[in-house]
């Protein structure tokens, strides 16, 4: 058969007035703006939990502040605040994360160390969620979109409870791959351009005996101290010069795509070991996917084995996975503005800034000039083609070196509170998102605390 076609049935039809797709890094803040602004909110997940790359993916979140300590005598200024900073502040009640801890060796990456305990992430956000009337529809799948001209009438979504449409005015793409944009019919390109990776946590370790063994092979390239365990002044984060270990050893790493940087906010545990793949085709690809997360759980094997070469490290062992490989960009969707690395690394703001930051993770070749920020407007976030969709996260900015610096946890945090305060504000006046007037939207931001430069 070459086809099949499937019979046409009725589907039930619940009535939002905005839908986030997925509940990752971005899509958390945006169903929390939404709902906080009035909005009747669904939020759509395929897994069983929230927050995405943040548990999953990254070594700590980058960044909160402004690159100051590479740059003599500029000041220090936390640039991201608003309902990602309550995030943090809900966590340090919890014990559950080192908070905007300084760095003492690599500041020139990043001024500042924001290490989180992945688990009471989940749930942490998943009841700030609930508390803020969020309707949360997790182990559910978005399978299309339901279109009238340019707007999206509703989203078809799927779970063990059956087959239905949810209807709303204002829709926010959060997905990481761009896949309610893409069902939608927005523009994209599928660039592959970033290896997919599986970060692993891992215990039985020693965190000062991993440090001092790497700083006697003066490889330490990041370096900060904090809150582990309830003990101030501990070793929350180590990052290693690849170049400086042993070319034996160097060539184990390579193989596998193993870098030594680790957070923990816990003793005798390592919250991430990343392992990365480069794969052939782009991770929208299902059989190469197959492929991709067969090869990532090996090397989660192998990289055990070279840890356990580290001192401090002899009984290593994988104590965390995520459940499926983790991308840095899937789909690349066309949006009315496209972030250029000079508007990056030039620190440009915009009149229609919805957030400041100022971190790249390319640094120290690529750094905010004078350790200022750069706004992303809110073009940026505007799908083109579809008239009530947003889109924030890693499926906007199609320049890889601008992509280094708009993917990272804390940028898409930004522009989900701005995501979901703009669909919200849409919904509530019956507009498209080009009509929303501007000084509506920065209002909104500023009053939930969102810092914003150019103001």
């Amino acid at each position: 058969m070459d086809y099949y076609l499937e019979p046409a049935k009725k589907l039930s039809v619940r009535e939002f007035d905005v839908v986030v797709a997925g509940g990752g890094t971005g899509g958390v803040v945006a169903a929390l703006a939404a709902a906080r602004q009035g909005a009747k909110t669904a939020l759509v997940e395929s897994k069983g939990y929230l927050g995405g790359i943040v548990v999953e993916g990254g070594t700590a979140l980058h960044s909160f502040y402004n690159l100051w300590k590479a740059f003599p005598g500029v000041e220090k200024r936390q640039v991201v605040k608003g309902i990602p900073e309550e995030i943090i502040q809900r966590l340090l009640k919890r014990g559950a994360t080192t908070g905007h801890v300084e760095s003492l060796v690599g500041y020139d990456y990043d001024s500042v160390c924001t290490a989180i305990d992945t688990e009471l992430y989940k749930l942490t956000v998943f009841e700030m969620l609930m508390e803020a009337g969020v309707h949360v529809f997790v182990n559910t799948l978005l399978v299309s979109a339901v279109m009238e001209g340019s707007r999206i009438k509703g989203v078809i979504v799927e779970s063990r409870a059956g087959r239905e449409m949810f209807a709303a005015k204002a829709f926010v793409d959060c997905t990481g791959y761009g896949d309610l944009s893409a069902f939608a019919g927005a523009d994209y390109i599928e660039p592959n351009d970033h290896p997919v990776a599986n970060s692993i946590g891992v215990g039985g370790v020693n965190i000062e005996k991993y440090y001092e063994y790497f700083k006697k092979l003066d490889a330490i390239s990041e370096y900060s101290e904090g809150p582990r365990s309830g003990k101030d002044g501990q070793i929350v984060r180590v990052g290693v010069n690849m170049n400086k270990l042993p070319p034996q050893f160097l060539a184990k790493c390579r193989e596998i795509g193993m870098a030594l940087v680790t957070t923990s906010v816990h003793d005798d545990y390592f919250m991430f070991i990343k392992l990365n793949y480069k794969m052939p085709v782009s991770p929208t690809n299902r059989d190469e996917v197959v492929k991709a997360e067969l090869e990532l759980r090996r090397r989660q094997e192998k990289a055990i084995e070279i840890l356990r070469e580290i001192p401090g490290c002899e009984k290593a062992f994988i104590a965390r996975t995520s459940p499926s490989l983790c991308i840095r960009r899937g789909r690349c969707i066309n949006c009315d503005y496209d972030i250029t690395l000079d508007d990056v690394i030039e620190g440009r703001h915009f009149e229609d800034d919805i957030m400041s930051y100022g971190f790249h993770d390319l640094a120290p070749r690529y750094q905010i000039k004078n350790g200022g920020t750069y706004g992303i407007p809110y073009r940026a976030l505007c799908v083109s083609k579809v008239d009530n969709l947003l889109a924030a996260g890693m499926i906007i900015t199609s320049n890889w070196e601008a992509h280094m610096s708009t993917r990272n946890t804390v940028a898409c945090m930004g522009q989900g509170q701005a995501a979901g305060t703009a669909a919200a504000l849409c919904a509530k006046k019956s507009v498209g998102t080009r009509e929303l007037p501007y000084s509506e939207l920065r209002d909104a931001l500023i009053k939930d605390g969102v810092y914003l430069e150019n103001i």
